[in-house]
């Protein structure tokens, strides 16, 4: 039996600039809150091709989970929240707000 399908999240490193990015409705995002949660799973996988042909902008795309708060978007693995937390060398860029 297949295992169900379960809130995701598209995220991805941006080409340039190397930051954690997620897909969000209007283009990408580096904020969790504001990227698009899926919960069917042909969509998820149409917006991965879409996501994925985007080789001038964005590099290493894949599938996240992420669970609910409301209508939060919260990482359930651990590499999942550290990387939305941004570089832990020292305090800056999304750091800073922790």
């Amino acid at each position: 039996m297949p295992k169900p399908f379960t809130p995701k999240v598209i995220t991805a490193n941006a080409l340039l600039e190397g930051d954690v990015i997620y897909l969000a409705d209007n283009g990408w995002t580096r904020q969790l809150a504001q990227a698009e949660v899926f919960t069917d799973e042909a969509h998820a996988d149409l917006r991965m091709i879409e996501a994925a042909a985007q080789t001038g902008e964005v590099v290493g795309v894949y599938l996240a989970d992420v669970t609910l708060e409301g209508s939060t978007p919260v990482p359930t693995h651990f590499r999942e929240d550290f990387r939305a937390r941004g570089p832990s060398n020292y305090a800056h860029g999304k750091q800073e707000q922790f």
